[in-house]
């Protein structure tokens, strides 16, 4: 389609050529005439009617959307008339580039031209140390950090297509990517936890400040600081002595923003550690009991704007019961949700869509301004940013209408992206397997601990007994070839889905059936299996892995996919010595196998009282109970 741009459109012709390009469209002089003017109606309106079309916006970022829009509903032919209101001030996506995958820049632009055309208008990039600070070389070295010149590029590029880029930082706890060199040391109190009251933190803070700030336009910054529960536990105890967790918090929040008010920065930090601190146990953030004192009332500057993150909630009333404790704290907070593609191969849209709608409705009720949809890469990242695109459809839609209509999100999703929603729902089918209840609400990883899992040792086969798994990942497996598109764009991130499940088809019962050939003496299936099944599964396991690779060079900068490589030369070298230590007992070279000798238990003691099958958020654990590496408590 042509499209003839009128009006007051040069502000935003270079974002608009882009999204353009996106989308196959054509800006000329001899096409479709689209009007663009500014609304004082705080509305967006969208038309084509008698060969005309036209959009008034009210903020600047609308604009773009309403070209998607106008694109989507033209190319029919037919007049139409739509009409949008903002939601909320702020909200976007933030990125997960923290856990090993980190975005390559040409990537990462094509990520905006799709949320531009979604109706974000922010983002933010989480970078516990993957970006540049000059002055520490080992902070973020060897990990994929993003340049300072990268970082000005991303923000220049989404400024142009009517995004905010924000930067989300650590300022106390979770940098145990850094702190564990040796030329760190000098900062660490525990592991992952500055060492506060001390200059040479200070010094430091300032100098990740400044650099995680300088190449944005936005003056907003967050300095994370959450989950910080072993403050003042390590060294910090050895040199001053114990201080109460929540006053040296305190104390070290105010010195930091001391710095970001120099520097005239708006700060927002994560919320949990005052509500853990507030609680009666002192770790739980969602005790909905919870009584917020007049001492901890006091407590919170009023320059720093609390976020209160929740990705488990279901229900719409346990959101305003933890927004109001967070009103009672001063403010009200802006808001964090999440679409669960972390620590699983699966997107857990189950639990994803339900959580997500019962958060936005309350946060549209209590009034909340800033909200943001979290794409975790826990353990690793195994998973990608693409396949949140469904979650991340249904949050822009929510940013536009009070109530969202399942078939307009829909098809916004199958124009911004090019795929089907019924494609992304699919990913969600890697985990529901069966002995998942429906709707799949518990954190649930079969995926992931199914194909990490050592089949000598079958931490998790007790967990799978008696149920038809290797069935459903068999259906799965063609049922994504099926719905592949290779015209799409995106096709790509359903490869990797494909071939796990080919993987799991075989390998996910593989470890019940070599135990109970073992227990019952019968040669010949252990003999089938060594020749026949475990060879199948190492292939399957090697295309799967050139799947994986393709899609992480295609998507990230190389560094962190060591990690999963060594992932899958373990997989294989022990599926190769499973073979071996089969072939050795039938030949009657050793007398019994020592791991298929031991009882099979339940990797999660209560996985009976779930409706899940069981959880692990760490591959070392999946793959063997015994000791990959030794962590001293403290330091």
């Amino acid at each position: 389609m042509d499209i003839t741009l009128k009006g007051d459109y040069q502000p935003f012709l270079y974002g608009l050529q882009e999204l353009a390009i996106e989308k196959g469209t054509t800006l000329s002089q001899s096409g479709k005439s689209l009007m663009i003017e500014k609304n004082d109606e705080k509305e967006t309106v969208v038309s084509y009617q008698n060969g005309q079309g036209k959009i008034c916006y009210y903020h600047d970022y609308h604009v773009y959307r309403a070209f998607g829009l106008f694109v989507q509903h033209a190319a029919h032919g037919k007049d139409f008339l739509l009409k949008e209101h903002s939601q909320f001030k702020t909200i976007g996506p933030m990125f997960d580039l923290s856990r090993n995958a980190v975005m390559k820049v040409c990537q990462f632009k094509s990520m905006l031209r799709k949320l531009s055309l979604m109706g974000f208008n922010a983002a933010m990039l989480y970078m516990e140390d993957t970006y540049e600070v000059k002055e520490f070389p080992y902070f973020g070295y060897m990990r994929g950090r993003y340049s300072q010149e990268e970082l000005k590029q991303l923000d220049d590029y989404a400024f142009r297509l009517g995004i905010e880029l924000i930067p989300c930082i650590q300022t106390l706890a979770h940098l145990e990517e850094f702190l564990k060199w040796d030329a760190s040391a000098h900062l660490k109190d525990t592991r992952g936890v500055l060492l506060a009251e001390q200059e040479a933190t200070y010094q430091f803070v300032e100098k990740m400040i400044i650099a995680a700030t300088t190449p944005f336009r936005s003056k907003r910054l967050h300095i994370g600081m959450d989950e910080a529960e072993e403050l003042g536990r390590g060294i910090y105890l050895n040199k001053y002595g114990y201080k109460d967790r929540l006053k040296l918090m305190t104390e070290h929040l105010y010195r930091v923003t001391e710095i970001t008010d120099d520097l005239q920065l708006e700060v927002m930090m994560w919320s949990d550690m005052f509500i853990k601190l507030a609680s009666d146990s002192g770790d739980d953030q969602y005790d909905m009991s919870t009584e917020i004192s007049e001492e901890m009332q006091q407590l919170v500057p009023s320059n720093v704007t609390l976020m209160y993150w929740d990705y488990f909630h279901t229900k719409k009333k346990e959101y305003h019961t933890l927004i109001d404790k967070h009103k009672q704290l001063g403010q009200t907070p802006a808001f964090a949700g999440g679409i669960w593609v972390w620590n699983t191969f699966a997107t857990n849209y189950g639990l994803s869509l339900k959580t997500s709608e019962a958060a936005l409705q309350a946060s549209k009720e209590a009034k909340i301004q800033d909200v943001f949809v979290t794409l975790w890469g826990d353990d690793g990242y195994e998973n990608n940013y693409y396949a949140a695109m469904l979650g991340l459809q249904l949050y822009a839609e929510h940013q536009y209408y009070q109530t969202v209509d399942q078939a307009d999100w829909y098809s916004r999703t199958t124009f911004c992206t090019g795929l089907d929603p019924q494609a992304y729902l699919q990913l969600n089918e890697l985990d529901a397997i069966p002995g998942v209840a429906e709707g799949n609400t518990d954190q649930t990883n079969p995926s992931k601990f199914l194909l990490w899992q050592d089949v000598l040792l079958g931490l998790f086969d007790k967990h799978i007994e008696g149920l038809a798994i290797a069935g459903h990942y068999q259906q799965l497996e063609q049922t994504f070839k099926q719905l592949r598109n290779p015209q799409a764009e995106l096709d790509f991130i359903f490869d990797v889905p494909e071939k796990l499940s080919a993987v799991l088809a075989r390998k996910s019962t593989i470890g019940l059936q070599l135990k109970a050939a073992y227990d019952a003496k019968d040669t010949a299936e252990l003999k089938a299996i060594a020749d026949v099944e475990l060879p199948e599964i190492i292939e399957r396991v090697k295309r799967l892995r050139a799947a994986h690779k393709k899609q992480w060079f295609q998507i990230n900068k190389p560094f962190g996919w060591e990690v999963i490589d060594i992932r899958y030369g373990g997989l294989i070298a022990r599926l190769e010595t499973a073979i071996e230590r089969i072939s050795q007992y039938i030949n009657e070279e050793v007398d019994f196998i020592d791991e298929l000798e031991q009882e099979r238990l339940p990797f999660n003691a209560n996985v009976d009282q779930s409706t899940g099958l069981g959880w692990s958020s760490y591959y070392y654990r999946i793959a063997s109970p015994n000791v990959f590496f030794h962590v001293l408590p403290i330091y």
